[in-house]
């Protein structure tokens, strides 16, 4: 394969945001003119003393895997002068929901919401129909296009899973998004996390404001039992 290309082939222009792992920011290929999105992945000097760090390495191997217009698309790896600045290349999208939903000066119409969970859910469809479970998913990690295309991105928190499935760390998942059984540490994770996630977007879209905002995890599922009473035998067994 083709060694990978230098940072210094992309002039900055401006910071779009952190994700769960690294500084975002807004540049252009100098070659081009194209301008992409660029992630640079925290990585500790010390995880490489036994090869390139897993964490990053998932990421990148999840997101060179996928091919949808609903997932945000990975066009480069690129590197800096030490061996240690790693940087994503990712195609730029104006906007994320986060920001949109508080710059809004009034909710999103009914016809609106439809289309946007009608793409996530597309997304989401797609990453588990190839095994792929995001496990972060929020509306700060939603980007919108100027033509209203949705991408799930930051993908730091993403796994591969398999059936039957694996155990995994529980305590992953933004608060607010995060679904009963890992509040109440279950190790086998599946794809009901992300559609939980998809169930409080929905809410948080159509109420102009955070479905379960919790403070703390106890906190957390006290709100999901107001909400939606106290789990019983029928809805979850066991």
């Amino acid at each position: 394969s083709d060694p990978c290309r230098s940072v210094e082939e992309y002039e900055k222009l401006n910071m779009l945001g952190q994700g769960t792992y690294g500084v975002v920011y807004r540049v252009r290929d100098k070659r081009t003119k194209k301008e992409y999105a660029l992630k640079k992945v925290k990585v500790d000097r010390d995880l490489f003393r036994d090869g390139f760090p897993v964490a990053c390495l998932r990421e990148i191997s999840i997101l060179k895997s996928c091919k949808h217009e609903n997932v945000v698309h990975l066009k480069e790896v690129v590197v800096g002068e030490q061996l240690e600045k790693i940087y994503l290349v990712m195609e730029y999208c104006e906007q994320d929901l986060a920001s949109l939903l508080d710059n809004l000066e009034k909710p999103f119409s009914e016809s609106e919401v439809k289309c946007i969970i009608i793409q996530l859910l597309q997304g989401l469809e797609y990453l588990h129909t190839n095994f792929i479970i995001h496990r972060d998913i929020k509306v700060s990690n939603l980007l919108l296009t100027d033509t209203g295309c949705l991408k799930i991105a930051d993908f730091g928190l993403a796994r591969t899973f398999s059936v039957p499935s694996k155990p995994m760390t529980p305590g992953l998942v933004t608060l607010w998004y995060r679904p009963p059984e890992l509040l109440l540490g279950a190790t086998n994770q599946t794809t009901a996390i992300d559609m939980w996630a998809v169930g409080c977007i929905l809410g948080e879209l159509l109420a102009h404001k955070p479905l379960l905002p919790g403070t703390s995890e106890i906190k957390q599922i006290d709100l999901i039992v107001d909400l939606l009473g106290t789990p019983s035998e029928s809805i979850w067994p066991g």
